[in-house]
């Protein structure tokens, strides 16, 4: 699975995936999960680099003092808001309102994306913004948001 990157906005971002071939209703059914998950995940704010006190705690994690001040100390990073995916041939694509949330989504859903493509629909390659000649984005985002 190839990752692209084009123009970058996290306030307005198509997400576009490249399958091996046309998806099927199921194989569909396993991206939109995906994707619904990640959103709602970054809908709550779960994407926050500020508070990683786990991961930053390092390997050994036993009896590790949480700390729910700093945590609800730190300012929130939500996303915003998510289209319906749309099929077309062998691409998909969805619109995504990142809002605040931090750049460690993007990997956790390159990570999910990646293993999904060795396991159950094969992608080709993933493409963070812009636009696709064969398939153009008329400005308007679909009015049926998920939220």
């Amino acid at each position: 699975m190839q990752v692209k990157f084009r123009e970058f906005n996290p306030f307005d971002i198509w997400i576009w995936l490249e399958f091996a071939n046309v998806p099927s209703r199921v194989e569909q059914e396993y991206i939109e999960e995906l994707f619904n998950s990640w959103f709602y995940l970054g809908k709550l704010g779960g994407f926050n680099a500020e508070n990683l006190q786990v991961q930053d705690t390092g390997i050994e994690i036993s009896y590790l003092d949480y700390d729910m001040e700093e945590a609800n100390n730190k300012l929130m990073s939500p996303m915003h808001n998510m289209s319906h995916w749309e099929y077309l041939g062998v691409w998909g694509r969805c619109w995504f309102d990142l809002g605040t949330s931090d750049l460690i989504s993007i990997d956790i859903l390159i990570n999910s994306l990646n293993q999904l493509s060795k396991e159950y629909v094969t992608i080709k390659q993933i493409i963070f913004g812009g636009e696709n000649e064969d398939w153009l984005v008329d400005g308007k985002h679909n009015p049926d948001f998920l939220d």
